[in-house]
């Protein structure tokens, strides 16, 4: 067994306990501003309700456990990125995976490109312990599954890029659904935004779903229509 795989199987076990343990207690006597400015930031987005409910659980539960997090909304295809305060530090369109769907086939991390089908290009809900790390090519990407091989990177130069940018400054979130599953951003949001603050060290990453509520992944109350 190389150094290499076991130290991978050390973080994937980490992470696993880390997810498995829940969420932490939010302590009393938490300020509301923090909150408050939090659902306001991403309602100046244009943010979903689902987005709103999502990053209003966190930061009520401190599900984030002290560390930035991520919240990547499907249906929308966009992508926000918080400081582990809760400051929205930026947002973007993302591309997403072609297919629609909740759950990663199993072992599609391990295989090649080309054999992934279509309908297999899924990118999964969920909350995930991401970390910095490279890819085969060597490119810095930020995993949120490593034995999935999800993760979040820059647009990449190719055949493709024009495209890819047409359909990232696109209006219709639908436009958006054409990667084998990893979260794409632009590149200068990768490195202005997503660097400098996931790079380093461990995030948390929010996956909202698109075939079943949103509540039934994270958290189980209802946020009201006003920013309380």
């Amino acid at each position: 067994m190389t150094l290499k795989y076991k130290t991978l199987c050390a973080v994937a076990a980490l992470g696993a306990l880390f997810l498995l343990s829940g969420p932490v207690a939010a302590k009393d006597g938490d300020p509301v501003p923090a909150r408050t400015a939090l659902l306001a930031s991403l309602a100046a987005e244009g943010a979903t309700p689902d987005a709103l409910y999502t990053a209003r659980w966190i930061l009520d539960s401190s599900d984030n456990r002290g560390l930035p997090f991520v919240i990547v909304d499907k249906k929308d295809a966009k992508m926000y990125v918080f400081e582990a305060s809760g400051h929205l530090r930026g947002a973007t369109a993302a591309l997403l995976g072609l297919a629609t769907g909740d759950h990663s086939v199993p072992g599609i991390g391990q295989r090649n490109v080309s054999d992934i089908l279509p309908f297999e290009r899924t990118t999964p809900a969920g909350r995930f312990l991401s970390q910095p790390g490279r890819n085969l090519s060597g490119e810095t990407v930020i995993w949120v599954n490593y034995s999935e091989g999800l993760a979040i990177h820059r647009l990449r130069p190719g055949n493709t890029q024009e495209q890819r940018q047409q359909r990232l400054a696109s209006s219709t979130p639908g436009d958006n659904r054409i990667s084998l599953g990893c979260v794409v951003v632009p590149v200068a949001f990768y490195e202005n935004v997503v660097t400098p603050l996931l790079g380093n060290s461990y995030s948390m990453v929010y996956v909202l779903p698109e075939t079943r509520p949103v509540h039934a992944l994270f958290g189980a109350y209802e946020i009201g229509s006003s920013l309380r």
